[in-house]
């Protein structure tokens, strides 16, 4: 099972990754913390000091001109966490 599906990138927490060492990332919704947890550990190599989750639901999609549904938005499980201090992690540095 893969946990970790892709790491997010908004504005919201790269000003958190700068400020305060907090990350995000998008997870199979059939992980646990702990599981999670370990997985961002072994990948990164660092060591995480507290881990929040939260399953975002699905929301309806208009079409603008017409005012109708078109269909619904995938629901997603994401994790926010903050690392202890002298860890980071560089999502763009292999580019």
């Amino acid at each position: 099972m893969n946990i970790l599906k892709k790491p997010l990138i908004t504005e919201k927490l790269n000003m958190l990754s700068e400020r305060r060492e907090q990350y995000g990332f998008i997870v199979d919704r059939k992980a646990s913390k702990d599981e999670i947890k370990s997985a961002i550990e072994k990948l990164y190599n660092v060591e995480i000091d507290w881990l929040n989750t939260m399953v975002t639901p699905s929301k309806s999609k208009k079409n603008r001109k017409t005012g109708q549904v078109t269909g619904r938005t995938n629901i997603y499980k994401k994790a926010i966490f903050k690392l202890k201090e002298g860890h980071k992690i560089d999502f763009f540095e292999s580019l």
